[in-house]
């Protein structure tokens, strides 16, 4: 029997963004739909999140920002992915960004953002679609 192994998805907070309720809603979700989910916590360095990432070897790191960071950690991130050789990893991003920044994240190699109302089922079928499974 040829069993896929699970989407693995580690989610973090970086810098100094202390709410973590969508976050944990997502991941709750991701796991609902047979993904295998590692949340970090909050306040993380793109250093540990990136450390996690490749230690968990997963397939997808998901960022959350409210604190406006995001140009500056969600770049971070996909160059230290990069850096460990991983840049095949799907980073995607959420949280309160303005439209105005989602170009420039997507330069930096963030693929999607997905900001306040958007459905865990576009999240799912983005991850899904962009993944490949094993």
């Amino acid at each position: 029997m040829n069993k896929e192994r699970p989407i693995r998805v580690l989610i973090a907070k970086p810098g100094l963004d202390g709410h973590d309720q969508g976050v944990k809603v997502l991941a709750l979700s991701l796991r609902d739909e047979g993904m295998e989910v590692i949340y970090t916590g909050l306040r993380q360095t793109p250093e540990s999140i990136v450390s996690a990432a490749v230690h968990e070897d997963v397939d997808v790191v998901g960022l959350s920002s409210l604190s406006g960071a995001h140009n500056h950690h969600f770049p971070k991130v996909t160059e230290l992915l990069a850096l460990q050789g991983k840049d095949d990893v799907l980073v995607i991003g959420g949280g309160i960004i303005p439209e105005e920044d989602i170009a420039y994240l997507k330069e930096k190699g963030v693929k999607a953002i997905f900001g306040p109302g958007s459905r865990i089922q576009d999240i799912v079928d983005f991850i899904r679609s962009r993944v490949r499974q094993i």
